[in-house]
């Protein structure tokens, strides 16, 4: 936990600033891929998602150390060759890990998070899931346990594993030569991120892209079908916390409503997108039928609403950094309820972006939850011995905060969309 939480505080900004340079970028070269209002959203997922990890707050069916212990085979030391082994064995089950999220409905609720946003770029990388509490990675490291491959390797390689995932979500990048044959590029996973009737369910391999040349689940780029992102179901917010849990409540619902009570069990087990045809018929859900031709998410914000929203994304970011660099200080039950302010805030200021009429409700609950603390402890977890003053600027934070979210959400004024903001 605490090991994580300083990989992350070297991890975090370094993300941020790529983030940033690819939309300088795209503006300088004229192809802006990354609207603000979809980058906060995704960067604010990336948040829960680092916090929820930190926290620890999942659990794996099967642990690794329980696998090696009981099929090892052989027993190897922490060399090179381990480590090469150990990755091949990571990139092996994120394949079938992958795969499985995209072809059964009781899966694709840990990863409908990932692929949610309507654009295509490093911030939507960050888009991971929260609702995943049950893991099953586990199991397919067997290969790995059999070969008695150490668990700290495992431990040390399994975030590299995944940070070196994030590059490639980028459309600034175009095919790479014969790279295209060994490794995920850009061109593959813009593929796996489209909603193309050609490109559906392709391309799942993360770091190897043989993977899926094995499998049969291969997809070449194609210069005359340019990719088209999303889900087939689009989410319709902004709020990365509603995102995790739209799918499950979805076939909760279905589950319930089905007169045929095999449905109701058959439902989490069949093919992605399959509902019981009595459900379906009554109760339909808006689904893309031309991927051509249909309206991207984009509830109007002006200017002033948008800097808000970066800026509340900038002030959490802060936090969160005092978070992870203080987990044993904090200690447990604290950094739990830490926790819960970090969703809190990241589920306001989303609901303000999405113009929900109740937004200012959630700040005043952010407010409420924080002031709690501040005023029974006297201080914010500690932070004001670390930085003495620090407690000023906090509370002087959470009353700008409450008082500008509640104005944004009373004011009607006529709002103008710029370019920059989000286009189809």
């Amino acid at each position: 936990m605490e090991a994580y939480g300083q990989i992350l505080l070297i991890a975090m900004p370094a993300f941020f600033v790529l983030v940033l340079f690819e939309k300088f970028w795209g503006i300088w070269k004229g192809n802006d891929t990354v609207p603000l209002n979809d980058m906060i959203s995704s960067l604010s997922s990336g948040i829960t998602n680092v916090t929820k990890d930190v926290l620890g707050l999942s659990i794996a069916i099967i642990s690794y150390d329980w696998l090696v212990t009981k099929f090892g085979l052989v027993q190897f030391e922490a060399t090179w060759i381990t480590y090469v082994i150990a990755f091949i064995a990571l990139d092996f089950a994120g394949y079938w890990t992958h795969r499985i999220a995209h072809e059964y409905n009781i899966f694709w609720n840990n990863h409908i998070i990932h692929h949610s946003s309507e654009e295509f770029n490093l911030a939507c990388a960050l888009r991971q899931s929260i609702s995943s509490i049950v893991r099953i990675f586990g199991i397919f490291l067997l290969p790995a346990a059999l070969l008695g491959v150490p668990p700290e390797v495992i431990a040390v390689v399994a975030p590299l594993h995944l940070f070196a995932q994030f590059w490639y979500h980028t459309r600034h990048i175009g095919k790479m030569g014969f790279l295209e044959k060994i490794i995920v590029t850009p061109s593959h996973h813009r593929v796996h991120h489209a909603i193309n009737p050609q490109y559906l369910d392709k391309n799942y391999g993360q770091i190897f892209i043989i993977w899926d040349k094995i499998f049969k689940t291969y997809q070449d780029e194609l210069d005359d079908v340019p990719a088209v992102y999303g889900v087939t179901r689009p989410v319709q917010t902004w709020n990365p916390v509603k995102i995790n849990f739209m799918h499950l409540w979805l076939l909760i619902k279905d589950a319930w409503r089905a007169k045929k009570w095999s449905d109701k069990i058959k439902i989490w087990f069949m093919p992605l997108g399959w509902r019981p045809s009595d459900v379906a018929e009554k109760y339909p859900v808006h689904r893309i039928e031309d991927v051509y031709h249909f309206e991207k998410y984009n509830p109007p914000l002006t200017k002033g609403m948008v800097i808000w929203s970066f800026g509340q994304l900038i002030a959490l970011l802060l936090l969160l950094s005092y978070l992870f660099g203080n987990l044993a200080a904090i200690g447990a039950p604290g950094i739990f309820f830490y926790g819960g302010f970090v969703f809190l805030t990241v589920y306001s200021y989303t609901e303000l972006m999405d113009r929900n009429p109740n937004a200012w409700a959630w700040e005043v609950l952010k407010t409420a939850y924080a002031m709690y603390f501040i005023l029974t402890s006297g201080d914010w977890f500690e932070m004001n011995t670390f930085l003495p003053g620090s407690i000023y600027i906090l509370v002087g934070y959470l009353v700008i905060s409450a008082v500008f979210s509640v104005w944004f959400s009373f004011k009607k004024e006529k709002v103008e969309l710029t370019n920059n903001l989000r286009m189809q």
